[in-house]
């Protein structure tokens, strides 16, 4: 594992008895896991297993069915009002969710970047519309992301002149931006070239070591090995296993985690 910076304050997530359904498709079934702050989590799990749908729960991209989530104890996307027969969850407003996801970083596997946009103007957008934080300051600072990720010299450069390899790092140092006390990853080498899944993971590997929660979904089971606190094995909507990757990796304890292994090894 690489060497952490000193944990930070914030960034406790909890996520509690959620449950996510898609119509009659019970997505995910009762999932209670904890990722502490200024740890990397990796999830793992065959497709369909609800690992992206737990990623998109705990930013609020997809509300849930029953359960909730917290991020250093504050509901994510609810709040909680006295009601009749007890305490309710009352969904935030728009605006409000929007602040939320600033201390929520997601990083798609499809990029997301706006097309229209140079590096640069991807990176200062969000800052500048939801944090409203002085261009200058922002512009700084995006200048310094883009060269921790590699890409000072590509500040300008629109997204289709962009290698996929690129254009995922300046999704990273987008999310990076906003100060994030959590960074949600979801597959983010799965729409890469396979010569390209290296420099991605570096520039993760470069996140995980500067203190702020990483949860990782990815097939990428060298970069668990190396990189994770702690590892999750979802299967059929359900937490299989979890604990640390020498443990889950080399000596699972279920049946389901060793056939997956078995699979991908």
């Amino acid at each position: 594992m690489t060497t952490r910076a000193p944990h930070r304050a914030a960034g406790r997530v909890e996520v509690h008895g959620v449950h996510k359904s898609f119509g009659t498709l019970e997505v995910l079934r009762d999932v209670d896991l904890t990722f502490e702050p200024g740890t990397v989590t990796v999830v793992l799990g065959p497709s369909g297993s609800g690992k992206s749908t737990l990623l998109r729960a705990i930013n609020h991209l997809e509300k849930v069915d029953a359960g909730f989530v917290t991020v250093d104890g504050d509901l994510v996307g609810y709040r909680r009002c006295r009601g009749r027969r007890g305490d309710v969850l009352q969904e935030l407003k728009e605006r409000e969710i929007l602040g939320q996801r600033t201390r929520i970083g997601f990083v798609f596997q499809g990029f997301n970047l706006f097309p229209h946009l140079t590096a640069l103007e991807n990176v200062v957008e969000a800052p500048l519309s939801a944090q409203r934080r002085s261009r200058a300051e922002v512009e700084a600072e995006a200048r310094e992301l883009l060269a921790r990720v590699g890409l000072a010299d590509k500040a300008d450069a629109r997204p289709r002149q962009l290698s996929g390899g690129q254009q995922q790092r300046v999704a990273i140092a987008r999310a990076l931006a906003l100060r994030p006390r959590v960074l949600l990853f979801d597959e983010p080498t799965s729409a890469l070239d396979p010569e390209l899944v290296g420099e991605v993971l570096e520039v993760i590997k470069d996140v995980a070591s500067t203190g702020t929660t990483l949860v990782v979904v990815t097939h990428e089971i060298g970069f668990a090995r190396e990189v994770a606190d702690s590892v999750v094995f979802m299967d059929d909507g359900v937490v299989v296993e979890q604990g640390p990757p020498a443990q889950v990796l080399d000596h699972p304890r279920h049946e389901r985690t060793r056939a997956f292994l078995d699979r991908v090894l």
